[in-house]
């Protein structure tokens, strides 16, 4: 027997051995199970079975199959983060690297708005929308958790009180609840009644076990310790503009295209106020203020260009 696959087979033995499992059981399983497809591993059926549009315009495909697109992205998005959150010891290297993943996730994610953007007949996109509502893209909850995983959970806030300091009793100063207000009356949309319903208490213990952990948090720690590097930093503003500027223009230039309407703009699908919570330098929201200079934080989201170096 080749000298190679007896020492895999004596690795394989102690590994089953130190589990109190036969080596011999398992092999015999091998034998019996079939080959991995393709299709099987990706549940390629499944995948494509969760596209269902709710009216027969096509172009609703399009709008429903981006989206999901979309949320996957955000989910290895957050993978990364938590790669982040969990390194221990965590390195400059490390999290370097991983921020490059992210931002690689978050231009792809900016360039592919084009499909929504350029891919979809206005008309069809005015008459399907109304079979959505009160949904809304305001909802993803994932998109949450990514700004909560990233910074302090009081950069998300607006006009919140000092005290107290409990995140439950901060979350309805979160920033982009302002999105989903009605500005005459200052009360609720459905969309966001649904949303706090479904996915408040999540997120409220998610920033309680994120408090320590974000990625702004754990920069902090390793710039006090003298183990930041000029390159983690660069990667952290990046991730920043791309974020909180880059991706936010694209869905502003998506909104603009199709509910701008002279003389009045027409409402998203879940009545959020898209004109005033969208664009990112009425936000301002910045998950690293301390890598930024003062002009650059007071020209926030003012231009598209990565922030000195218009």
């Amino acid at each position: 027997m080749n000298e190679s696959l007896t020492d895999k087979l004596k690795q394989l033995e102690q590994k089953f051995a130190a589990m109190g499992q036969d080596m011999a059981s398992y092999l015999e399983g091998l034998l019996q199970a079939d080959y991995l497809t393709y299709w099987d591993y990706i549940h390629l059926e499944t995948l494509l079975s969760l596209q269902n549009p709710k009216t027969a315009y096509p172009d609703e495909l399009v709008f429903v199959t981006y989206h999901q697109i979309t949320e996957l992205y955000f989910k290895l998005i957050l993978h990364e983060i938590d790669q982040i959150a969990s390194a221990n010891p965590l390195t400059a290297d490390f999290f370097t690297a991983r921020m490059g993943r992210l931002n690689r996730y978050f231009t792809l994610l900016e360039e592919s708005f084009e499909v929504m953007i350029l891919g979809m007949e206005h008309q069809q996109f005015l008459k399907f929308r109304m079979a959505l509502l009160p949904s809304s893209g305001f909802q993803s909850v994932q998109f949450r958790q990514i700004e909560i995983a990233s910074t302090d959970f009081r950069n998300l806030l607006i006009d919140a009180p000092e005290e107290p300091e409990y995140v439950s009793d901060l979350y309805d100063f979160l920033y982009w609840k302002q999105g989903a207000t009605e500005l005459a009356t200052q009360q609720k949309t459905l969309t966001l009644r649904q949303f706090d319903r479904h996915n408040g208490p999540q997120l409220i213990r998610m920033a309680d076990d994120y408090q320590f952990k974000n990625l702004r948090h754990r920069y902090q720690h390793l710039d006090r310790n003298g183990l930041s590097t000029p390159e983690l930093a660069a990667a952290l503003r990046e991730y920043d503009w791309r974020v909180n500027i880059r991706w936010k223009l694209a869905h502003l230039r998506s909104a603009v295209q199709y509910l701008h309407k002279e003389p009045e703009d027409i409402r998203a699908t879940g009545g959020t106020n898209w004109q005033t919570y969208l664009p990112p330098r009425r936000q301002r929201i910045v998950f690293f203020p301390e890598l930024w200079t003062e002009d650059e934080l007071a020209k926030w989201g003012q231009s598209a260009g990565l922030p000195g170096k218009e």
